[in-house]
């Protein structure tokens, strides 16, 4: 008998970054064990949704009107809310009350509940789930809410943090196994509820072995990127005084950005005519590999606050896959991911001075990028291929029953 699998998640194929990517793989990796895969989603809308009238964006056939793949509707209100997070919070409970109706008339079986988090309210449709169709849950925790919502300094309801933290310390303990993508969560996870460390499975983000050949560029030009979301979580200021210096250096930036502070760097650009800067639109994870690939450095930021020193940001997964070393303005575990594995530096000043700086010293130790650029190749095909580290759900998929796959 073939196990039964109901993925339910915000985020997924065709949507842009790492969390639609992530189920994207998880999906299609898991249906080519022979599982019976189906996935409650959204219809594709972040950033927004104008983005996914265009057909390069439906760029994998067999996930394209396939019938086991459920999308509801949602309104494009979120991309209108700006840091408004009560109104976001509404937004995000449209959607789980029109995910509660599918899971009530949904007449199907299912073994296995993977339900994908952030937003914690996924959770909510997850345990329904559970419980009407008798199955297991498993929770995949891709960042930690409330937690990350008071690190972006945009949301200090106490109340509503308080009943968030009570909701996120029931689903952990309620989840028959917990998935994270950073080990930097196992900690906070096991301190707030009764789980231990045996219940916990790491499963990062990653690359395909297809994507680590697309990956095969390279260029003669010293040039920089910036890959990723232009959120609250990021240091935006830091960004655009480094596209200042860069422009005085005569150095090449590319951003691809998206996200809410995308315009505001945008305006900074045109007004300050920094013509080094190559803004590019959101586009595919293909195409995103190939002009990743073709920079010298890549810059990864994330915002000085305790919650995000867990965090461990797609981009810095996508540099590595694309062999382009990094330069950070992080701590905890990406520092951590950084400095070990000898794939890039670090600023612990958190000054664009100190990044241009070291910018500039790995323009001018072209033996250091080279070694960089081969440790970011070793540390991905040791610990963050998809094809190995699906394996390690295979594992305790397989303990439901159903086809029985060695490893």
């Amino acid at each position: 008998m073939t196990v039964r699998i109901l993925i339910i998640t915000q985020n997924f194929y065709p949507v842009i970054g790492s969390a639609g990517n992530r189920m994207k793989n998880i999906y299609t990796l898991l249906a080519e064990e022979g599982y019976e895969v189906e996935v409650l989603t959204t219809e594709p809308s972040y950033p927004n949704k104008n983005l996914y009238k265009s057909a390069e964006f439906w760029d994998h056939e067999p996930l394209n009107n396939n019938s086991l793949i459920y999308r509801v509707g949602v309104s494009d209100k979120k991309n209108k809310l700006g840091t408004n997070m009560i109104k976001r919070l509404y937004y995000y409970l449209e959607i789980t009350v029109k995910m509660l109706l599918f899971i009530f008339k949904y007449r199907k079986k299912a073994d296995i509940i993977l339900v994908s988090s952030p937003p914690i309210f996924m959770g909510v449709v997850g345990l329904l789930a559970k419980r009407i169709l008798k199955a297991k849950m498993y929770l995949e925790v891709r960042d930690l809410w409330p937690d990350s919502l008071k690190g972006v300094g945009k949301f200090n309801h106490q109340g509503i943090i308080r009943l968030l933290t009570m909701f996120e310390k029931f689903l952990y303990n309620a989840a028959d196994k917990i998935i994270v993508n950073s080990r930097g969560f196992v900690n906070h996870i096991t301190e707030l509820s009764r789980k231990t460390k045996e219940d916990i499975i790491f499963i990062p983000n990653g690359a395909t072995k297809e994507e680590l050949e697309i990956a095969k560029k390279s260029t003669k030009e010293f040039s920089v990127i910036y890959a990723g979301n232009l959120g609250l979580a990021q240091d935006i200021e830091i960004i655009k005084q480094l596209a200042t210096k860069l422009f005085k250096e005569g150095i090449t930036f590319t951003v691809i950005g998206y996200g809410y502070k995308t315009k505001d760097f945008t305006t900074f650009v045109e007004n300050e005519k920094l013509t080094n800067v190559n803004i590019i639109n959101p586009t595919t994870r293909r195409n995103c590999i190939e002009i990743i690939s073709e920079h010298k450095v890549g810059i990864v930021t994330l915002t000085d606050k305790e919650v995000f020193e867990t965090v461990l940001p797609g981009k810095l997964i996508d540099y590595m896959t694309c062999e382009v070393p990094v330069v950070g303005i992080v701590s905890g575990t990406s520092e951590k991911l950084i400095t070990d594995n000898q794939i890039g530096l670090v600023s612990k000043s958190r000054t664009a001075e100190d990044v241009f700086s070291k910018i500039l010293y790995l323009r001018e130790n072209k033996a250091e990028i080279g070694k960089m650029k081969e440790n970011c190749r070793k540390v991905v095909q040791n610990n963050y291929l998809w094809e190995d580290n699906i394996k390690k759900l295979i594992k305790i998929v397989e303990k439901q029953g159903g086809n029985k796959v060695e490893y």
